[in-house]
């Protein structure tokens, strides 16, 4: 069953994400550029959360070898999601994303984004606009009536109607007193199908988009998830909940 937060709770959630939104749109734009490594980006979220009073969620995650261990997922190109930060400098036309977590006060936040570094090609900006839109598109149907299949569906026809391809094996999920809760929110589907969409639902929405085909496969560390082709994917996400019947972003900067 999906956990239905009350009114005192999504509040407290909205807290733990603004955190991540003021981090994506007021720090890390000043250093994702060329020459930065993953690590230093890695330590720049890190010393941010902290700052804020709450602590990086990610960290100690148990994996399939290792529990996680750094303060954010940090993907880039071909990595489609849990890139391990380490030595990996950033080239003039890469794509990275971040996912972040955040624990404040018992309740968590959770948010990614992809960005540019430096100049990027077309393909990668059309990647960058298809995929944004489209958690868009699944945050404007996350409304009460509709089902969780409503949403991937309509992310799934729009991302394949642009040429790209929506990830399987990872979707959304609830979210708010742990870091994955029920239901599972895929990215794909039939509309109609699935749980129904309730007041007080907490949903972390976050379409994982390929230039290629959907397949992926695992690096030797354990968490690092790639493409198959080896061609780029974005990952953008946000928390939502439903209050008054439709979607309120709480991971959007106030």
């Amino acid at each position: 069953m999906a956990l239905i937060k009350t009114l005192e709770d999504i509040k407290e959630i909205k807290k733990a994400n603004q955190i991540i939104a003021r981090l994506y749109t007021d720090i890390l734009p000043k250093y994702i550029k060329p020459g930065i490594s993953t690590f230093e980006i890695d330590k720049i979220v890190d010393d941010y959360i902290r700052s804020q009073g709450a602590i990086p969620g990610c960290i100690g995650v148990p994996g399939i070898y290792e529990p996680f261990p750094a303060a954010t997922c940090i993907s880039v190109n071909e990595e489609v999601v849990h890139g391990i930060p380490n030595g990996r400098i950033l080239q003039d036309g890469d794509i990275v994303s971040i996912d972040t977590v955040t624990i404040l006060n018992g309740y968590y936040g959770d948010s990614a984004r992809t960005y540019a570094v430096g100049n990027i090609d077309d393909e990668a900006k059309k990647l960058l606009e298809v995929t944004e839109k489209s958690r868009t598109i699944g945050i404007e149907n996350a409304i009460v009536g509709n089902r969780l299949g409503d949403i991937g569906h309509a992310i799934q026809q729009y991302v394949e109607k642009n040429g790209f391809s929506v990830v399987r094996d990872y979707a959304g999920h609830g979210v708010g007193h742990k870091m994955h809760e029920d239901p599972m929110v895929p990215n794909f589907g039939r509309s109609g199908r699935g749980f129904k969409i309730q007041e007080g639902m907490v949903l972390a929405i976050e379409p994982m988009v390929n230039v290629g085909t959907y397949k992926l496969n695992m690096k030797d560390d354990g968490w690092t998830v790639v493409t198959k082709d080896g061609k780029r994917s974005a990952h953008f996400e946000h928390s939502i909940a439903i209050v008054d019947g439709k979607a309120i972003i709480l991971s959007e900067l106030d």
